[in-house]
């Protein structure tokens, strides 16, 4: 019999999360496990869950710790009769953990970044770690995507401790010898333009606004640049907005999240992520594996994937739209330099961030605690 395991994310929406978990259950020894999918809101990965033929629930709730879904958790387990529960970040393990204890179930809890930050007002802050302290002092297992976030949780959360399994890129998905769409005919962007690509969520820890601020400040320098922001989020109206405003809109496009991520990647010359923090950036990862020049800010996480110079560039937040609109014309101006950076960009992702080994690795935490 294969054994039955939950595998809860906070939303439907595509995220790095999200992302991984798709990586996860794809590569999932389907003889031994039979995943069954618990998201906390409607979207695009939850159709694609559905699409892949695996069961998938929604119980609608955006809020941690919503006390008034549990017993709706619990009756799931019982139903699809779960012998283990892996939930995927702070919010989908603050609601599925109540339900996992009641019944007695092992509970894995994959740290995709901690719901607390150093920019965070220090009331909210200290409440957030209070939350993750309580979690994980209920967890059987803990897995960490980063080196960094373990050193986080050890520096702020008492007697923490997890093991490290770095996230995974499927690398025949995303192949930069693959055949793709011509996205640059779909949206008109001409051929010889330098494309510089954002995807990711438009919220302020992701930076949008920062990186529009940068690009501005390059294109005065190489007016063949285009920037290309793929993704959606609370910042998304105010992007929009600045873009219209400055009469840019032929410079600086927009499209909504899409699933044909491959093909946006294979269209572009430059991949940016500004963010404040990360986990361990997939979307970073992804770009990586596509052989793209990639340009991060030095945190937690990126820093981790990002050796400066030598696979991608890494620009200090102190001082970034001087330092990113200055990363972004050098790559612009020197393919030479694209061109090693993309090179060791593809060869760091197969060495070490393979989603068959992070798979295999998962598969390890879970047969220790079905023993």
């Amino acid at each position: 019999m294969r054994i039955k395991i939950l595998e809860c994310i906070r939303q439907g929406q595509i995220g790095g999360g999200e992302t991984h978990l798709l990586s996860l259950i794809e590569n999932l020894d389907k003889i031994k496990y039979a995943p069954v999918v618990l998201s906390f809101t409607e979207g695009p990965m939850v159709e694609q869950f559905k699409k892949m033929g695996i069961v998938t629930y929604v119980i609608q709730t955006e809020k941690p710790f919503d006390i008034r879904i549990w017993k709706k958790v619990k009756k799931l387990m019982e139903f699809e009769k779960i012998e283990l529960v892996h939930a995927h970040g702070t919010r989908a393990n603050s609601n599925v953990f109540w339900a996992a204890r009641e019944l007695n179930l092992p509970v894995v809890y994959s740290v995709h970044g901690w719901s607390f930050h150093d920019d965070q007002n220090p009331i909210i802050k200290k409440i957030r770690i209070a939350g993750e302290n309580m979690l994980v002092s209920k967890m059987d297992a803990i897995i960490s995507v980063s080196e960094s976030n373990k050193q986080t949780g050890k520096k702020y959360l008492k007697r923490f401790d997890s093991q490290v399994i770095n996230n995974g890129i499927d690398q025949e998905k995303f192949n930069a010898e693959g055949n793709y769409k011509d996205i640059r005919a779909e949206l008109g962007i001409e051929k010889n333009a330098t494309l510089v690509l954002f995807i990711a969520r438009f919220t302020a820890h992701k930076q949008p606004l920062a990186l529009i601020s940068a690009f501005i400040t390059a294109i005065k320098e190489a007016p063949e640049l285009i920037l290309l922001m793929v993704g959606d989020g609370d910042q998304k109206d105010k992007a929009v907005k600045i873009v219209k405003d400055r009469g840019l809109e032929s410079k600086i496009l927009f499209q909504p999240f899409r699933q044909d991520v491959p093909d946006i990647l294979a269209s572009a010359d430059i991949f940016v992520l500004p963010s404040l923090w990360e986990g361990l950036p997939i979307g970073l990862l992804e770009a990586m594996s596509m052989g793209k020049a990639v340009i991060g800010t030095n945190v937690d996480g990126t820093s981790e994937v990002i050796e400066n110079n030598s696979n991608g560039l890494l620009v200090e937040l102190e001082n970034l739209n001087i330092d990113l609109a200055k990363a972004i014309v050098l790559l612009a101006r020197d393919e030479q330099l694209r061109h090693r950076l993309k090179t060791n960009a593809r060869i760091t992702v197969q060495n070490k961030f393979n989603a068959a080994s992070m798979t295999r690795q998962i598969e390890n935490v879970y047969a220790g605690l079905m023993k």
